[in-house]
């Protein structure tokens, strides 16, 4: 028992002792005391530090107490550079700025400064160096390093905090091109070229302005069919034989064609919040550009209902086609045909006028456009808006003008004629064409064309020479 106490009591001592060297010794602890590490942002035309370009470095540490520090070594991750960078240093000893003297020397990933006059004890110590490249893989880099004492003795540098440097894209590396390209340095000391058309600015413009052309395009692309539909049944309405029907679609249509529709946007996206309705700013949009585009639509689909000659109504009423039957069966497939140029111009307005819906903070094309001109304090962005609609715009006014010229020459009588090509056919084939059937065509026979079909199903009872229409 004594002996186990004895054991235990030399443990005891031991420990005792191994403390009390622990606490006599200095503790491990760094002469600088690392404060920051940023980067300035090197995007064209953005605020992101992009790596395998060249950008400004900022690192800064505090001398501990009791410390003197003669050379500072800073070090960056492999892929990284120092080469051909300029650096300048700043000590400032509590409020008061102190003139240092250095020499800087670069080695890849590495650089070494060597002050003239050891920096003193709990001064700040900031080194700006330009020129500074990252790694083109990007990644969260950290500055490292080590430094000496005026005594001459080495220690590593504490880890700076992580600076976030995204991956350079080939995107990226066509801008750094154009920026050392002579031309487009010369066409950019152009003051107008260069605020409205820069060439790099445009280039990162058309991937950061993409999405906000995805939103343009879904608010219309959804919007219009719907448009269609209430611009028809309000078109029927407005013909129609009920007084109480006109009056609901004169209404509807003068009261939205009568007012702007940048005025009704701001109705219904600040009005249904008041009624404690809330809707999707998309949704909204799509609800807002459906409505005002029927109004427009309804007054084109009633002017081609009522271009139709009556002699079609004539016709359907002949074959005993009801008053539904003719409107949907004859009329409607006529009208679209003619309606179908001007359907199309509306659509192009409709498209181009969901650029104001930025104004109520819809993020589409424009919305975006006009978040990039403020960041970049250029205009060039806008114009990279204004292709993107043209993307859309001169492909549809190049069909507008093919098909009304189609339409044009089928009402003259340049369309086909099926008669006439039949004849042809039978003349390849070695038969004797029908003359006179090739060189007319009878305007009765293609006023009824559209009902032939329906003639052949309706079986007619003729009574005296007299169609009986029942």
């Amino acid at each position: 028992m004594k002996q186990k106490q004895r054991i235990c009591s030399m443990l005891g001592a031991a420990m005792a002792v191994m403390l009390a060297v622990a606490l006599a010794m200095p503790g491990a602890a760094f002469a600088i005391t690392t404060e920051k590490a940023t980067a300035r942002p090197n995007e064209s035309g953005g605020n992101s530090v992009l790596g395998g370009v060249a950008t400004r470095l900022t690192w800064e540490g505090t001398v501990g107490p009791n410390e003197e520090v003669s050379t500072v070594t800073l070090e960056l991750p492999d892929g990284s550079s120092f080469d051909n960078t300029t650096s300048r240093v700043t000590v400032l000893d509590g409020l008061t700025r102190m003139s240092v003297d250095s020499t800087a020397k670069a080695d890849g990933n590495k650089l070494t400064i060597d002050f003239a006059e050891p920096i003193p004890a709990n001064a700040l110590l900031r080194l700006e160096v330009e020129g500074v490249v990252f790694p083109t893989a990007g990644g969260d880099i950290k500055v490292n390093g080590t430094y000496k004492t005026s005594d001459g003795e080495k220690q590593d540098l504490q880890a700076s905090p992580a600076i976030e440097v995204e991956a350079n894209t080939p995107l990226q590396m066509m801008v750094i091109a154009l920026d050392e390209n002579p031309a487009v340095q010369a066409w950019n000391s152009i003051p107008f070229c260069g605020m409205f058309l820069k060439p790099q600015l445009l280039l990162t413009s058309f991937p950061a302005l993409f999405t906000g052309w995805l939103v343009c395009l879904a608010i219309v692309i959804i919007a219009y069919p719907f448009a269609i539909l209430l611009g028809l049944i309000f078109s029927l309405f407005k013909i129609s034989h009920v007084t109480v029907l006109r009056g609901i679609a004169s209404v509807y249509i003068n009261l939205l064609r009568g007012t702007p529709l940048f005025l009704q946007i701001y109705i219904m996206f600040f009005g249904l919040p008041m009624l404690n309705i809330n809707i999707d700013n998309n949704v909204l949009g799509v609800i807002v550009m459906a409505i005002n585009s029927s109004a427009y639509l309804a007054e084109i689909f009633r002017a081609g209902i009522q271009s139709i000659p009556v002699g079609q109504y004539e016709a359907a009423d002949s074959l005993g086609m009801s008053r539904m039957q003719t409107m949907f069966s004859v009329i409607l497939p006529q009208t679209i045909r003619r309606v179908l140029p001007t359907v199309t111009s509306d659509f192009i307005t409709s498209y181009k006028d969901t650029s104001l819906l930025s104004s109520v903070g819809v993020m589409e094309l424009m919305m975006f456009s006009k978040n990039l001109t403020t960041v970049s304090g250029n205009i060039t962005p806008y114009v990279a808006a204004a292709i993107y609609y043209l993307i859309i715009t001169l492909p549809l006014i190049k069909l507008v003008s093919v098909v009304e010229k189609r339409l044009a020459n089928a009402e003259h009588g340049g369309g086909p004629r099926p008669k006439a090509a039949a004849a042809e056919a039978k003349k390849a084939e070695g038969e004797e064409p029908d003359t006179e059937a090739a060189g007319t065509t009878s305007a009765f026979s293609t006023l009824l064309a559209p009902f032939t079909s329906h003639a052949a199903m309706s079986e007619p009872v003729f009574e005296g020479g007299a169609v009986d229409a029942r």
